[in-house]
């Protein structure tokens, strides 16, 4: 197994291609040693069916070992709940993240209604990150996920 170089996520070290962001892989294996600076990586927080707390136990190690592995963004799949009124843990992992932005351990967080080109914050991420443009929730203003710069 290894890293996708773009969106992080972990892929069997046979594919050429990243079935998560469709990028084309290095077939060159290196020293081993981790030199490429990963940018995103997408976490499914929803797998499994966990509950609020394994969800939030799960974020917090995801943002620890995304620091860790130099990804920059991470694209949390929270899901937005069977209610129509958002979700328990949709509604908990923000409140997470509005707590480790405060804290300084995120650089900020932008929820998926408002991963827009018209929303400022937006506009500020994608002229930082300009690979972001071909984000496959962009503009589609999807409740259910989170995108969070680690650093």
């Amino acid at each position: 197994m290894q890293l996708c170089h773009i969106c992080g996520n972990e892929i069997s070290s046979a594919l050429l291609r990243c079935p998560y962001c469709g990028s084309t892989q290095d077939s060159e294996e290196g020293d081993g040693t981790a030199t490429k600076l990963f940018l995103r990586k997408t976490v499914n927080l929803e797998q499994g069916l966990p509950t609020v707390e394994q969800a939030l136990q799960r974020l917090q190690q995801e943002i620890c070992a995304a620091r860790l592995e130099r990804v920059r963004l991470v694209t949390l799949i929270h899901g937005y709940g069977s209610s129509g009124k958002g979700g328990a843990i949709r509604k908990e992992c923000r409140k997470k993240l509005d707590y480790l932005w405060r804290r300084g351990e995120i650089k900020g967080f932008i929820p998926g209604e408002e991963f827009s080109r018209r929303q400022g914050s937006t506009k500020q991420l994608l002229s930082r990150f300009p690979q972001l443009s071909d984000h496959p929730h962009l503009n589609r203003h999807n409740k259910g996920i989170t995108i969070v710069v680690v650093f």
